[in-house]
C-alpha cells in the first residue's frame, strides 16, 4: 500500500492526520517522495526536517507531457510499497496520483490536502460555485472527449511550452480572444487566451481561469449555444417566425439545404460547404428543439442515437465481426441495420427506402436492396438487354397512342437504365446531375455561337442545332484538356 498525502498550497497547509502519517511511515523505515521541490507547500516537508527524495529528476527524463505521469507513477513504486508521497494541492487534483492509482488498482490510500483548484477559484473569484477543473496535462485527452466546458480551471500550467500547447487549444475551442485569468502565485492577471504563453514566468502554481461567457460577447459557439439560441428564438419574446413553425412547416428545409450543401461540395469552396454544413445542423437543432417542448425526444436523446447506431452496426470495428473491405464492412452494416429494424425479409428492406427520395437515387437503392436477395442481374451487359427490351416495349406503347401506357413503359425504361448503371457501379444520381449540368453548358455556348452567326435559334434546323452542339462540346473538352 502506498499512501499519497497532499501538502495543500501554501506553507503550513499540511493537515495532523497527514503530519502524523508521515511520521509513523518514517518510524516504520518507509520512504518519503516529494513530487517536486518547486512549489510553496515544498517548505512544509523543510519544516519537518525529514528524509525524502524529490522527483525533479523524472521531470528532466520524460521526453513529454504524456508520459510524465506514467514515469512519476512509476518512480513511487520503485521506492517500496510502504512508501509516502506527498504532492501539492490535493491528493485527489495530481495527474500523477491518478496514473499512480490506475497503476496499482486500488492500493493507494490518500490523504486530502488543501485543493489547489479551490484557491484558484476563489483568486479569480468565479461567480459561480461550479466549473471544470483540469491538469493542464489531462487537458487534451479531456478535450477529446468534449470534457471542456466553461467556467474552466487548468492548472498545473508549469511550462511555457506546455502552456503554448494550452493556448492553441483552448483559443480553438472557445476563441484567441476569449477574456480569461492567469494565475500564480496566488496573485491574478487578466489577459486574452492568445497571451497565455507569453506571460513573466510560469510555475507549480500557474493556472488559467476562464468563467463563462454571455452569449453575446462569444466568437466560438458550441452546439449547446446552437440550441440555447433557437430555444430563444422560440420564446414568447423571441423571432415571430420561428415561434409558429412546426416539423411540418419546415421540413423541406432540410431537403433544400442537402442539396445546397451538395451544391458547394461539386464547387469544391470550403467556406460554402463551412456555411452550408452549419445550415444543416440548424435544421437538426431545431426539429429537436421542436420535439423537445412536445416531450417527444430531446437533442441528448438524437446524439445518443446516431452513436449508437455507429457502434452497434460497426461491429467490424466495436464487436467480434471481420471486414477486410469496404464491400465486407458494408455488408456487415447491412446485416446489423436489418436485425435493428427487425427486417425479417429482403421485402422489408426494399420498401423501407424512402419515398421521398429522387426517384433515380430510390431506383438504384430499390434496385440494390432487391439484389441483395438474389434478385438481380448478373453482368452489366445482361442489364443492357433488358434496358434495350423495355425500349421496345416503350416504342410499342408510343404507337398506341396511350399516354398512360406511355408514361408506365418511359418508367420501365428509366429503372432499367438505373440498374445498368448500377451494376457498373456508377451512382446514378450524380451521373445523371453532371450530365444535366454538361448539357447545360454546350447549351449555352451553342446557342452563343448561333447568336453570334447572326442566326435565330428558333428556326435552327436538327442539323444545325447538332452541328453547334458539337462545337461547343469540342470547345469545353479543349478548355478541360488546357487545365
Amino acid at each position: 500500500m502506498i499512501t499519497v498525502i497532499g501538502l495543500g498550497v501554501e506553507q503550513g497547509d499540511l493537515t495532523e492526520r497527514g503530519k502524523r502519517c508521515i511520521f509513523a511511515a518514517i518510524e516504520r523505515g518507509a520512504k518519503v517522495a516529494v513530487r517536486t521541490a518547486n512549489t510553496r507547500s515544498y517548505q512544509t516537508v523543510v519544516e519537518l526536517g525529514i528524509p525524502h527524495v524529490c522527483l525533479d529528476y523524472v521531470y528532466e527524463n520524460s521526453r513529454s507531457f504524456a508520459t510524465l505521469a506514467k514515469n512519476l507513477a512509476k518512480a513511487v513504486c520503485a521506492l517500496g510499497e510502504n512508501t509516502v508521497y506527498l504532492v501539492d494541492g490535493a491528493a485527489s487534483e495530481d495527474y500523477s496520483v491518478k496514473a499512480l492509482c490506475k497503476r496499482l488498482r486500488g492500493k493507494v490510500e490518500m490523504i486530502d490536502g488543501v485543493s489547489k483548484v479551490s484557491s484558484i477559484a476563489s483568486v479569480a473569484r468565479f461567480q459561480g460555485c461550479s466549473y471544470t477543473a483540469v491538469s493542464a496535462y489531462e487537458l487534451f485527452d479531456r478535450a477529446a472527449v468534449g470534457g471542456l466546458t466553461l467556467p474552466l480551471i487548468v492548472y498545473d500550467l508549469d511550462d511555457r511550452a506546455l502552456a503554448s500547447d494550452c493556448k492553441l487549444l483552448l483559443g480553438d475551442l472557445f476563441g484567441e480572444e476569449c477574456k480569461a485569468q492567469y494565475v500564480v502565485g496566488g496573485a491574478k492577471k487578466k489577459i486574452s487566451l492568445y497571451e497565455l504563453d507569453r506571460q513573466n514566468a510560469y510555475d507549480y502554481s500557474s493556472a488559467l481561469a476562464v468563467d463563462e461567457q454571455p452569449l453575446l460577447e462569444k466568437n466560438r459557439f458550441t452546439l449547446n449555444d446552437l440550441k440555447e439560441i433557437v430555444v430563444r428564438l422560440r420564446k414568447p419574446d423571441g423571432c415571430p417566425w420561428d415561434r409558429v413553425q412546426t416539423s411540418e412547416s419546415i421540413k423541406m428545409s432540410a431537403i433544400e439545404e442537402a442539396y445546397e450543401l451538395v451544391d458547394a461540395i461539386d464547387t469544391g469552396d470550403d467556406e460554402k460547404i463551412l456555411e452550408e454544413t452549419g445550415d444543416i445542423l440548424l435544421q437538426v437543432i431545431f426539429h429537436a428543439v421542436l420535439k423537445e417542448e412536445t416531450g417527444a425526444f430531446t437533442l441528448t436523446d438524437v446524439l445518443s442515437g446516431i452513436c449508437n447506431k455507429l457502434i452497434s452496426r460497426h461491429t467490424h470495428v466495436f464487436g467480434k465481426d471481420k471486414a477486410d473491405g469496404e464491400s465486407a464492412a458494408l455488408s456487415v452494416w447491412d446485416k446489423n441495420k436489418m436485425a435493428e429494424k427487425h427486417q425479417e425479409t429482403f421485402a422489408d428492406s426494399v420498401n423501407d427506402v424512402p419515398k421521398c427520395f429522387p426517384a433515380v437515387l430510390r431506383a438504384q437503392k430499390v434496385g440494390k436492396r432487391a439484389g441483395k436477395a438474389g434478385m438481380d442481374f448478373a453482368t452489366v451487359k445482361d442489364a443492357a438487354v433488358r434496358l434495350q427490351e423495355e425500349l421496345e416495349e416503350f416504342f410499342a406503347a408510343e404507337r398506341t397512342g396511350n399516354s398512360e401506357e406511355i408514361e408506365k413503359e418511359l418508367g420501365d425504361v428509366l429503372f432499367a437504365a438505373v440498374n445498368v448503371g448500377r451494376k457498373a457501379g456508377c451512382d446514378c444520381e450524380k451521373a445523371l446531375k453532371e450530365s444535366v449540368e454538361r448539357f447545360a453548358k454546350r447549351f449555352t455556348i451553342a446557342e452563343q455561337k448561333a447568336l453570334a452567326d447572326g442566326k435565330d435559334v428558333t428556326t435552327l434546323t436538327e442539323s444545325e442545332w447538332d452541328d453547334y452542339y458539337l462545337a461547343a462540346k469540342a470547345e469545353l473538352n479543349k478548355e478541360k484538356i488546357c487545365k
